[in-house]
């Protein structure tokens, strides 16, 4: 643009894409030039400006200079070796359009191209009415299909009132079962997939005219998959195929690296994951598992995956999963690190740990003028603040010994907040007084204890 000067904007490898992309969207609307300037540095976040001096190399065009709002450091080291004004930007990208006097951008969050199949386990063991509840909750979750689990033996002859009892209420189904007759009913009462088809029974998919799952003859193998892909091909039948991944300390390293090699031998071939062998069967919260894998699977065009809530540690997992794939879709189509964007996913730990301080504590004790306790939970105590002093300690029931309450309520509002107050403490959370702790989408809204006065009747 004519008369216009030259702005370059400082980053290192991972943001760069993003910021390209935000810097041409807004140049338009911008007085100079900008010109993004990629460091040899993965985070920008780590950059200092002593260290940015030393690398940075820039040609007479470029008038300014604008760095990460995390590059620690003093500006002058920069101007004094480039020769140019230096600021810094702002800590969040997003918020890159306001500093430079845009608008702000808007997102699109939320978007996902990885389908959620939830499974129902047990099928023929539950009554209809526990299936029909189970599927709205799952759907409600996220699921976009009702996966069925039948059980080995005997056909289950009532899974296609099941299958068209769900595809009345309007939902997709699919049929985990290696039993032809079962894989019938349902197909014919609208099931749309099958899961899953091997060498065993392959040929129920010849004339099925529905989508099946295809999974190796043998587990800790690809045996039989290229075969039986040519025979659903011949066949113009509709097929996924799931590599199966297998158990922490039973090949599961190995397993995803058959899922990177169907990828490599098929691709443009539809894979799915059945997470469940890594959320079910290990000890730890499933949130974190399926973040993980979820984004293997974006990053790996897997574009399905298979999850179960059987486990009491896995009992939110459709939801997790849902949360997840808008978080990795952001995150692998917009460049943007996987951060400060999904607090709903922050289960145990929350995003920042906010206090107040000593002095600031010191100085809200100055002003009280009432008896009523202010409480906080900072530095690893509980903090009961009052016009009668301030008590401090990590055990709530010495604190509340020093309290002098004497109404049975009111000490029971006490002990419930402190209860809270150590819990907070104990996890690194951030505890507000009347308010509940914060769990991602498993928090459950409190109602406050002046509300809860407010609503008694009058005596």
């Amino acid at each position: 643009m004519p008369g216009s000067r030259t702005r370059g904007f400082v980053t290192g490898k991972l943001a760069a894409p993003a910021l390209r992309r935000l810097l041409d969207n807004l140049e338009p609307e911008l007085d100079f030039k900008p010109v993004v300037i990629e460091l040899n540095i993965d985070v920008a976040a780590l950059m200092t400006t002593d260290w940015v001096a030393r690398k940075l190399e820039i040609g007479p065009e470029i008038g300014s200079l604008v760095l990460p709002g995390h590059c620690t450091g003093e500006l002058d080291v920069i101007e004094k070796a480039t020769g140019v004004k230096t600021e810094r930007g702002p800590k969040d990208l997003r918020k890159l359009p306001v500093h430079l006097g845009s608008k702000p951008v808007e997102e699109d969050y939320g978007t996902h191209d990885i389908e959620i199949i939830a499974e129902i386990n047990h099928v023929p063991q539950l009554d209809p009415k526990a299936i029909l509840a189970q599927a709205k909750s799952y759907g409600g979750d996220g699921a976009d299909i009702i996966d069925l689990g039948c059980d080995r033996g005997e056909p289950f002859e009532a899974i296609g009132k099941i299958t068209g009892m769900l595809r009345d209420e309007g939902f997709r189904v699919s049929v985990d079962s290696f039993n032809s007759r079962e894989i019938e009913l349902a197909v014919s009462s609208g099931a749309e997939l099958v899961l899953s088809v091997n060498s065993e029974n392959i040929d129920v998919a010849r004339s099925l005219g529905c989508e099946v799952v295809l999974v190796p003859d043998e587990n800790a193998t690809l045996g039989g998959i290229d075969e039986n892909v040519n025979k659903l091909e011949s066949w113009g039948a509709a097929y996924r195929i799931d590599p199966v991944i297998e158990p922490i300390g039973f090949g599961f390293a190995q397993s995803l690296g058959r899922y990177l090699e169907i990828r490599k031998r098929y691709p443009d071939t539809e894979i799915m994951m059945g997470i469940g062998n890594l959320t079910e069967l290990t000890d730890a919260d499933s949130a974190p598992i399926n973040l993980l894998l979820l984004g293997f699977c974006q990053e790996t065009g897997i574009r399905s995956v298979l999850t179960t809530e059987v486990i009491h540690w896995a009992s939110s997992s459709v939801r997790e999963c849902d949360l997840a794939r808008k978080l990795v879709h952001y995150a692998c189509t917009g460049g943007h690190l996987p951060k400060h964007r999904e607090a709903k996913l922050h289960l145990l730990r929350d995003p920042n740990l906010l206090e107040h301080g000593t002095k600031a504590l010191e100085e809200i004790a100055a002003g009280i003028r009432d008896r009523n306790f202010r409480l906080f939970a900072e530095n690893g105590e509980i903090h009961a603040i009052s016009s009668a002093g301030h008590i401090q300690g990590k055990d709530p029931f010495e604190i509340f010994k020093q309290l002098s309450v004497d109404d049975p309520s009111h000490a029971f509002y006490l002990g419930y907040e402190m209860a809270k107050a150590v819990t907070a403490l104990t996890l690194k959370k951030n505890y507000v007084q009347d308010e509940a702790l914060n769990w991602g989408f498993l928090t459950r809204p409190e109602k406050s204890h002046l509300d809860r006065r407010e609503e008694l009747p009058e005596k």
